[in-house]
């Protein structure tokens, strides 16, 4: 069983087939995906979509180049949304200076804003971090969120900021990069953390591995992440699927018999 951990099928790249995509997923061994929220509006479409699929999840939070125009009462509103029970994490959040707006200090405020409405809702976050490593990692231990936990979704940096994020508890998303011939940083970071410590994601429509980089990514292709990891860490690819698995639920607070029972009950 495959369980996708990060992505967006929100976007409107899968306006077009996005019912027939999903509902072709548990025949191709994908039993469970955790939707990302990354405005308000997409986290509106991810509780729906979690409420649609029985084997969808739902994160539900506000991406950094998204949250110049965020105000107080948008975090009470994310807080009463959380409470759904298919709500398993506050994300993606996070830092990224790889654009120029919104500003730094707009990004920290509510980075750190929402790190602690995970606090309080006692769930993990997803992580985005992109060209902001070492205010990524102070904001984080700023507002202690090794006591928080959760993801860094597609960990791009090197082994010794994986190391960081390793002893406080985190776990790292690996996706189709780790295909990528440019990869090498990651392939490393692969290879030094520990296999109980990874999860598997997309990102879709993001980041598809190869040989369709460049093309719309689906939770169809994950088979490729594995075999990519397997090859890494000189595993079995049935054992890195297994693994990963386990990671995930402890990541999102779930049971595989309860994402099994709902699967078999939509199928009914």
């Amino acid at each position: 069983m495959i369980f996708d951990t990060h992505a967006h099928y929100d976007d409107e790249a899968f306006d077009q087939d996005r019912e027939e995509l999903i509902s072709s997923l548990p025949a191709a061994g994908i039993r469970a995906v955790v939707n990302v929220g990354a405005s308000l509006e997409s986290t509106r479409k991810t509780l729906a979509l979690s409420h649609c699929y029985s084997i969808f999840y739902a994160a539900l939070g506000v991406h950094p180049n998204e949250c110049a125009d965020l105000k107080e009462e948008d975090m009470d509103w994310l807080k009463l949304q959380a409470k759904d029970p298919k709500a398993v994490a506050i994300g993606e959040i996070g830092l990224d200076y790889h654009w120029d707006e919104p500003g730094e200090t707009v990004q920290k405020k509510w980075f750190s804003r929402q790190l602690e409405l995970a606090a309080q809702l006692k769930l993990p976050v997803v992580i985005h971090s992109r060209d902001a490593a070492k205010d990524t990692l102070d904001v984080m231990k700023g507002e202690r969120a090794e006591e928080i936990g959760g993801v860094i979704h597609c960990f791009s940096y090197g082994k010794e900021m994986a190391r960081e994020y390793l002893n406080m508890g985190f776990y790292l998303g690996i996706g189709g990069v780790a295909t990528f011939q440019n990869g090498k940083k990651l392939k490393e970071v692969i290879q030094y953390a520990p296999m109980d410590r990874l999860v598997l994601e997309t990102d879709c429509p993001y980041l598809a591995p190869v040989p369709y980089r460049g093309k719309r990514n689906s939770s169809l292709n994950l088979p490729l992440v594995i075999d990519a990891v397997a090859q890494i860490k000189h595993l079995e690819k049935e054992k890195v699927e297994q693994i990963a698995w386990e990671n995930s639920l402890r990541l999102y607070g779930l049971q595989t018999k309860d994402i099994l029972q709902g699967s078999s009950l939509e199928m009914e």
